[in-house]
């Protein structure tokens, strides 16, 4: 048993003795932070002078892989420079071969715009009789070489004279040869009191039939429409793939594999100078 002095005093011993404890706790606890302030410090005096293993192990895997990067840039930035370079060899290509195919165009309509007018004037050659001071005149105009630069002082050619007031006409020689041409037909194809038939007017003959009915192209028995692929085939040339983009009253027009287009006459298909069938590769 003890009484209560034995008590306060075991108390005051127990309470001396957790002051004891607390203070060396607390003086631990500051001893620690001083130690793992000083070796932050020290780590960030390594990090900051390059020797650190903790920075230094990072910073090569980034160089290695900044190296890597670099260098597949370096290679796509020649790749793409190659295929700008490939693209623009390829459009001056495509560029050249659609100016060769148009000037064949132009070459082979102007050649049958041609070829009609000489079927016409040869006609008309045989069947009307044109006075021979006409063709005199309209070649002594075309031989006779004036200054460009003078005044064109052009005489009346053709008049109809009547007593009061008179008409003169100012006409070209050609007008006049035209004119005078349509008169003689007139003469020759109507009669003194009846009509005669026309004569009946030369076809020229086609080797294919090809004609354009509402956006679709009939040749050879077979209809073509947009968008289908065909052959096209010249004499003299490899045979060419195309697809089909418009087809008009008088041309149908297609785009080659390498982009360029084209253009096709109708009556060029019909004078068999080009011929297309269909391609089912």
């Amino acid at each position: 048993e003890m009484d209560d002095e034995d008590c306060e005093r075991r108390r005051m011993e127990c309470l001396d003795e957790m002051s004891n404890l607390e203070k060396q706790f607390t003086d631990l606890k500051d001893q620690l932070y001083k130690e793992r302030l000083s070796q932050v410090d020290a780590k960030l005096q390594e990090v900051i002078a390059g020797k650190a293993p903790e920075y230094l192990e990072p910073l090569a895997a980034l160089q290695e892989n900044m190296q890597i990067r670099t260098k597949v840039a370096g290679i796509y930035r020649e790749l793409c420079l190659e295929s700008v370079k490939n693209k623009y060899e390829c459009e001056i290509q495509a560029s050249r071969q659609h100016c060769e195919s148009e000037k064949l165009l132009l070459y082979d309509t102007v050649q049958s715009e041609l070829e009609e007018k000489i079927r016409r004037l040869e006609e008309d050659r045989h069947s009307i009789d044109i006075t021979s001071e006409l063709w005199n005149d309209e070649l002594q105009s075309r031989r006779k070489r004036k200054d460009p630069f003078s005044p064109d002082k052009k005489k009346p050619v053709f008049s109809l004279t009547f007593p009061r007031p008179y008409i003169v006409y100012m006409l070209q020689d050609l007008d006049i040869l035209e004119d005078w041409t349509t008169i003689r037909k007139a003469m020759a194809t109507l009669g003194p009191h009846r009509v005669k038939p026309e004569p009946p007017v030369k076809l020229e003959k086609h080797l294919h039939s090809a004609r354009s009915e509402e956006g679709r192209l009939y040749y050879d028995g077979e209809w073509y429409g947009r968008g289908q692929t065909i052959c096209i085939d010249k004499k003299d040339e490899c045979p060419t793939s195309a697809i089909i983009t418009t087809i008009n009253h008088d041309e149908v027009w297609f785009k080659r594999p390498d982009g360029s287009k084209s253009k096709l006459y109708i009556s060029q298909l019909q004078k068999g100078k080009y011929s297309i069938k269909h391609n089912h590769n």
